[in-house]
């Protein structure tokens, strides 16, 4: 298994006691494409940056079992987060405006990411970005590659970022809501590209994402989060055949253009999702 995680708990300490944000999550994957669901606050993010130990300094992490191919990444030191995070584990972020240093060509950025896991010098570096550029889809990748993350659009700017998470041949794609920050448009091409780059490239992906529509014709299989659990998973052609009350819940409040409803029904939630 690529990843494999038993009984995830992430904690943050506070006044009058400890929170806990992530309670008990398990599940594994192999180079597949898997989906996390849920709404903000679900613990599905934490989850995730748990894999790269790249959580807030104030939160506690704790697991019965945190691998990724065969490493215990439990109390893993520095120098071996370095061998996973970036160079095995490629992680993209919500939105690239926030994300791409405002001080540093896109190209420089693309290129620095390539020098730091495998070396080389400036020049083979640049050359090696604008290849990336290119693979990403970007149009004239030489010009693209000498302006600013200010002088681009957000899909650009999205493109750029996954251009600096490939640069190091990762085996396994986490993206945190890729495509949250872009219009209808050009996120149905970013998430068409991440497609075919993780199929090519043999890749396994971790996609996050509140849009159950999206992950259910996107991914392999889908775990609802709720809570800071995993509630139900499933695979994710199966999705409109879930039995979980919550995830029932997020589907029936989908709006449909096919079945329109004067007003869409809101979310009847139970005690008993609720972790103890």
């Amino acid at each position: 298994m690529l990843v494999e995680i038993e009984n995830l708990r992430i904690s943050f300490a506070r006044q009058g006691g400890a929170v806990e944000a992530v309670r008990g999550v398990s599940f594994a994957m192999d180079k597949e494409k898997f989906a996390i669901v849920g709404e903000s606050g679900s613990g599905k993010s934490l989850t995730a940056r748990s894999l790269m130990q790249l959580l807030p300094g104030n939160a506690r992490c704790q697991a019965d079992k945190l691998m990724f191919d065969g490493i215990d990444l439990r109390g893993a030191d520095e120098k071996t987060m370095r061998k996973v995070r970036g160079r095995r584990v490629g992680f993209i972020l919500q939105d690239p405006k926030y994300s791409l240093n405002p001080v540093m060509t896109i190209g420089q950025q693309v290129a620095e990411s390539w020098r730091a896991h495998k070396g080389g010098g400036r020049r083979q570096a640049m050359t090696a970005a604008i290849g990336l550029l290119e693979q990403v889809q970007i149009r004239d990748p030489q010009q693209a590659a000498k302006r600013y993350p200010h002088e681009v659009s957000g899909g650009m700017g999205q493109r750029a970022m996954i251009a600096m998470m490939l640069a190091p041949d990762p085996e396994l794609l986490i993206a945190d809501e890729p495509t949250s920050a872009l219009d209808a448009t050009v996120q149905a091409e970013i998430l068409r590209l991440i497609d075919v780059l993780v199929s090519d490239r043999g890749m396994g992906l971790i996609l996050i994402s509140h849009d159950l529509p999206l992950v259910s014709h996107f991914c392999h299989r889908v775990a609802v989060m709720y809570a800071g659990r995993i509630v139900e998973t499933l695979a994710a052609g199966d999705l409109t055949r879930a039995v979980h009350p919550y995830t029932r819940g997020l589907l029936e409040c989908l709006p449909s253009l096919r079945h329109p409803r004067a007003r869409l029904p809101v979310m009847t939630r139970d005690v008993a999702w609720n972790p103890s």
